[in-house]
């Protein structure tokens, strides 16, 4: 009687390993509370209740994620919406199927000292600009400013800059690009005063993009069954991102664990994910996840006043987002 139970549970056990669906995501970057919601996800075993084996791809300076979706690289990837855009009218079907973040963390950050007080006071000056696709917001807001950012006499100087604000400190651009969450706090560490700083949301410029959304590919999605995974997916994943910032100090550990450099410290992560916060609508609110159609628009506005080299050339339409993946998760 006890060997047949044990076959018997033998049995339930492997039939319900087989029955996870496996499930690949890759982040824009590297392990940090940016992404918490999902490093909890997986570490409170919320894909595995769902059914689903997830694995995390982190992301680097040298991973983008629409090359990765386009080598089938991963079923689902974490970037921003001009990013994604981009790669769309570059030829690969990007498609948007949840928005964590509806409100924009980007920034450029200068030095008084520099003398930048205004937008207007750009001309002239290097600005350090991250490329790999981020890039798009600050040129499309450079249009919309009337400044040239290329050619042989340019308005302003693109300094290519790399994931740090080492050209601040360093005096070799008058402002760089930070994220509210992150590399604001960098400079603020490096011994400079609030007071010495300038800074340029552009939630406050008019010129706000969508930042981290997420991401699969048109043709995937013409698949029930593919619809049907990533709706778990995103359903497990946002009620990992309500427990992180409910409970944010014990995401903030499960965060670092999932870093293999140990190049972070708690206190930096807590104040990110206190930061990242206020970029996601409300835990607990129906609408977490899902991308309001008018804010779509009002990033395809942005791409696309670029005066004579825009972002990109033409309105995407409705088929570059859908809320069926949405609708899954929710059960709508």
């Amino acid at each position: 009687m006890r060997k047949t139970a044990l076959v018997l549970s033998l049995l339930l056990a492997a039939g319900t390993a087989a029955a996870q669906e496996k499930v690949t995501v890759q982040m824009k970057w590297v392990p940090q509370a940016q992404f918490a919601g999902y490093y909890v996800a997986a570490a409170k075993g919320f894909y595995k209740e769902a059914g689903l084996d997830v694995t995390i791809k982190p992301g680097g300076p040298d991973i983008a994620p629409p090359q990765v979706l386009a080598a089938n690289g991963a079923d689902i990837a974490v970037d921003w919406m001009p990013s994604a855009l981009a790669a769309r009218e570059a030829g690969v079907p990007m498609v948007n199927v949840a928005q964590i973040y509806n409100r924009s963390g980007l920034m450029l950050t200068c030095k008084k000292s520099a003398g930048v007080n205004t937008p207007k006071d750009f001309k002239g000056k290097t600005i350090g600009v991250w490329f790999g696709g981020n890039e798009y917001p600050f040129l499309s807001w450079m249009a919309t400013l009337g400044l040239k950012t290329s050619g042989a006499n340019p308005d302003v100087k693109v300094l290519k800059q790399g994931f740090n604000v080492d050209p601040l400190l360093q005096n070799q651009a008058a402002c760089v690009s930070t994220m509210i969450y992150n590399e604001y706090w960098q400079i603020i560490d490096a011994g400079v005063k609030p007071d010495q700083l300038v800074t340029f949301f552009y939630e406050d410029q008019g010129v706000a993009t969508l930042e981290d959304g997420l991401y699969a590919l048109a043709p995937k999605l013409k698949d029930p069954a593919f619809v049907a995974r990533m709706g778990k997916f995103v359903a497990a994943s946002m009620k990992g991102w309500e427990y992180a910032l409910k409970n944010q100090d014990e995401a903030v550990k499960i965060v670092l664990a999932a870093d293999a450099s140990g190049a972070s410290t708690a206190a930096v992560q807590k104040r990110q994910l206190e930061n990242v916060a206020k970029l996601i609508t409300v835990a607990g609110s129906p609408k977490m996840g899902f991308l309001e159609p008018a804010a779509y628009q009002r990033t395809v506005k942005v791409l696309l006043a670029g005066g004579s080299d825009p972002v990109i050339k033409k309105d995407p339409g409705p088929d570059a987002w859908t809320h069926a993946v949405w609708n899954k998760a929710t059960g709508k």
